[in-house]
């Protein structure tokens, strides 16, 4: 067994003999702690795996700080903050609840996913969808704490939620499909900070896109063999061997329109500390994604799954340059 903390334990009877998910931290908590009812339900979810939850805020605290970096942080801006923690953790939730409803088949058939709660019978479909609903439901209670052009912009991107665990059965870029829903919170958050949506929110938007692009490839060729067996679409297997040529351009790209989000919010402020700071945000996100491309082993599925995980720490980088730009 790995030392690994963050790498699955046990064997794959051992998984299913347990209930545990194939790909969840050692130690987790909904594992070891939580109630016995309540774990599939917290599987289903994702909670024993808190990396997705991590990608879908990360984006929300980079359309809060940037927005900050404009016009100075306050108070409401704490609750945005809580607010859009406690909404990425439900929605994450129930966005993964859909996916493996819509899944439940395929995952069947694929290793690393045949543990999961619906294709190992720990839940019905019916349980599944009732789950689903509840988390919607107390999402929307965090919501409409926020002004009018907020909840639209959250509430539309349920479309792309909807859609993308269909995208991989018609397209070679279901990464895209994902990174579509996992970074509206950049303008949901910088929406809820500003009143309204503006140019810098729309390039952060799709600096996400790509950054989605870049982590969600790597974590695809986890399963590229499985899912060529079934019919499944991944930038994964399109990229095949050149997958870190393609990582490098989302790279290049991503950094870009972040730098060019970040001007066109901080450069108004006349402040040249300011703007430095928040630069130095894109700069030192890209920086850490070269080191997951130097380290990169497409055919080891253990070491895509950890560079993968390590984009909790690429996200928060460019938080923490924006928030301390805001402060200035």
């Amino acid at each position: 067994m790995s030392a690994d903390p963050g790498m699955p334990e046990g064997t794959e009877s051992e998984h299913h003999k347990n209930g545990q998910v194939a790909d969840a931290y050692t130690g987790n908590w909904v594992d070891h702690r939580a109630p016995a009812w309540t774990r599939p339900y917290l599987r289903l979810s994702r909670a024993d795996r808190p990396i997705g939850t991590w990608l879908l805020l990360l984006p929300c605290w980079w359309g809060l700080t940037l927005a900050a970096a404009m016009d100075g942080f306050v108070l409401f801006d704490l609750w945005i903050a809580v607010g859009c923690t406690i909404g990425a953790f439900l929605m994450r939730g129930a966005g993964c609840t859909w996916n493996d409803i819509t899944d439940r088949n395929f995952d069947g058939q694929v290793e690393r996913t045949r543990s999961r709660p619906l294709p190992s019978g720990q839940v019905t479909v019916k349980q599944a969808l009732v789950w689903m609903f509840i988390q919607m439901g107390i999402s929307a209670l965090v919501l409409i704490t926020f002004n009018l052009n907020t909840i639209l912009l959250a509430l539309s991107s349920l479309i792309f939620v909807a859609i993308y665990p269909f995208a991989k059965r018609f397209t070679w870029w279901p990464q895209a499909f994902l990174g579509l829903a996992f970074n509206f919170g950049a303008l949901v958050a910088w929406t809820a900070h500003r009143g309204v949506l503006e140019t810098p929110a729309v390039l952060l938007y799709i600096a996400g896109i790509i950054w989605t692009l870049f982590y969600d490839t790597i974590y695809a060729h986890q399963d590229k063999e499985d899912d060529a067996m079934i019919g499944v679409k991944s930038t994964a297997r399109l990229f095949g061997d050149n997958t870190a040529a393609w990582l490098r351009r989302f790279l290049m790209l991503s950094v870009s329109v972040m730098a060019l989000a970040v001007i066109s919010a901080v450069i108004m402020k006349g402040n040249v500390l300011a703007l430095v700071i928040a630069i130095g945000g894109p700069w030192a996100f890209g920086m850490h994604l070269m080191t997951q491309i130097r380290r990169l082993k497409i055919d080891d599925p253990d070491a895509c799954l950890r560079l993968f995980r390590e984009n909790r720490n690429t996200g928060l980088i460019p938080a923490l340059f924006f928030a301390v730009s805001a402060m200035l």
